[in-house]
């Protein structure tokens, strides 16, 4: 598999100097991908990522964010959502993403109570509100199960697949399956053909290998459930003051960014 990583772990957000401050260590170190967050439409200029990762031999995919007023769910701000969404596919064309992953349904940390019946419906209008953004472009949607201290709508492979429309694929992210899956390889074969992106992190949001999670059984159920795409390492950095809080990174977890970069890297290539 190829091995990725986000530029979260170094800054948020991304912006065209950053790119081309990392493009080349990030290639140099022996990543084969890059993932690019789009925060906030215009923070970079596709285009000029596509010719910078060009010119450093990267692969790009594309994560999607979705901070307080994005919603596809009971509110008033769907229409918006997935203009949004169309923006991010657009930008993943650009720069040669086959995805936009990451939890498309609601902002992170809005969590409401439900009954049967009400997760019904909203699974209901999620599937709704979905399926006009699968033929947009020759992108596939990822949707990302968060634990359930960040969304209360998807926090598993089971709940993701009875919600999600025809279409529309998963995103997997080894530091939520952690906290929410009994099983996480069983998890990850009950979606074979349905896995569209993966992100990986130590158990801490630290560099992979470095915890107690069991990564050969999660990358032999991998291959099993016929995924293809790239490990893309995602943590965060500790010192920019709003990812910081989003992501409740209250302290260091590696020596130096670069470090968790790194030996994450050489951890997955064991793999």
């Amino acid at each position: 598999m190829n091995i990725g990583v986000n530029t979260w772990v170094w800054t948020s957000p991304l912006t065209d100097g950053d790119l081309e401050r990392l493009a080349p260590q990030v290639a140099a170190w022996g990543f084969d991908v890059i993932e690019l967050p789009v925060e906030q439409p215009g923070d970079w200029d596709p285009a000029r990522a596509a010719d910078i990762l060009a010119e450093h031999g990267l692969k790009a995919t594309v994560v999607l964010v979705m901070p307080p007023g994005r919603e596809l769910v009971a509110s008033g701000a769907v229409k918006e959502t997935q203009d949004y969404l169309r923006h991010c596919m657009d930008v993943a064309v650009t720069v040669g993403s086959p995805v936009i992953a990451g939890p498309a349904y609601a902002s992170v940390g809005r969590t409401w109570r439900m009954s049967p019946g009400e997760r019904r419906a909203a699974c209901a209008e999620l599937r709704e509100n979905l399926k006009p953004l699968v033929d947009h472009a020759d992108v596939r949607i990822a949707v990302e199960p968060l634990n359930r201290y960040e969304t209360s709508l998807i926090n598993t492979v089971e709940q993701a697949l009875d919600a999600l429309p025809p279409g529309v694929d998963l995103a997997l992210d080894i530091y939520h399956m952690n906290i929410e899956e009994k099983d996480p390889a069983a998890a990850v074969r009950s979606a074979a053909g349905r896995i569209a992106h993966v992100q990986v992190c130590g158990t801490d949001r630290g560099a992979p290998g470095q915890d107690r999670f069991d990564w050969p059984a999660f990358t032999r159920a991998l291959r099993d459930a016929g995924y293809a795409g790239p490990l893309v390492i995602e943590s965060f950095t500790a010192h920019n003051q709003s990812i910081a809080t989003a992501a409740s990174i209250w302290r260091p977890l590696a020596p130096s960014q670069d470090t968790l970069a790194v030996e994450g890297l050489a951890f997955l290539r064991t793999l």
